[in-house]
């Protein structure tokens, strides 16, 4: 593949499959991904869910397991699992018809390579819905490598209705999504954190 080299020469997987999460909570985080990926049930009995929105058999499996203990923000684990849509407008779009459904995000931030949603599931658990800021991987690169991105490689939060008022007035979606530039900043301890 090219654009980057690789840390070992293994050979790497051709994509990323499914994602498998363990609950107690098994209802709620099964109606919550049936709405957040507006997903469709390949299998579901009383005590697994596996979901499908595109040609992969299941893209997430989620596992009734009793006894499960409570982990907090702070405890070590996955940090989030991210989406891609298309566009800025469908990315808008998929934040209304979220919200309609009553799932809002804990954190809406351009980070400058994407512009992104983080939302949290019944468990904690992180998810980012994003859209990609650059079309060009090279130009990617180059922000990821400049003196910007290295002052602050967290971005600049946003109002997800500033962002429809500008997209609706016909500005073009890659002056939208251009970062803000907002000076240093921190990466925060868990998504969410105002920092």
């Amino acid at each position: 593949m090219a654009g980057f080299e690789k840390c070992y020469d293994v050979l790497s997987p051709i994509k990323l499959a499914h994602v498998v999460l363990r609950t107690n909570k098994f209802e709620e985080m099964a109606e919550f991904y049936k709405k957040f990926l507006g997903a469709g049930v390949e299998f579901e009995n009383e005590d697994a869910c596996f979901l499908r929105y595109d040609d992969e058999h299941h893209r997430l499996g989620i596992l009734k397991m009793n006894g499960l203990l409570d982990s907090g923000r702070t405890a070590p684990g996955l940090e989030h699992i991210a989406f891609t849509f298309s566009s800025l407008a469908d990315l808008l779009k998929v934040w209304q018809q979220r919200k309609d459904l009553g799932v809002e995000p804990v954190w809406c931030v351009n980070h400058g390579g994407t512009t992104s949603m983080y939302y949290e599931d019944p468990d904690g658990n992180k998810l980012e819905s994003q859209v990609d800021n650059f079309d060009d991987p090279v130009e990617l690169q180059a922000f990821i490598k400049s003196d910007k991105f290295r002052t602050n490689p967290v971005g600049t939060d946003f109002d997800p209705l500033d962002l429809i008022k500008r997209l609706q007035s016909g500005e073009p979606e890659d002056s939208i999504k251009m970062r803000v530039e907002s000076g240093p900043r921190r990466f925060p301890r868990y998504v969410g954190e105002r920092v």
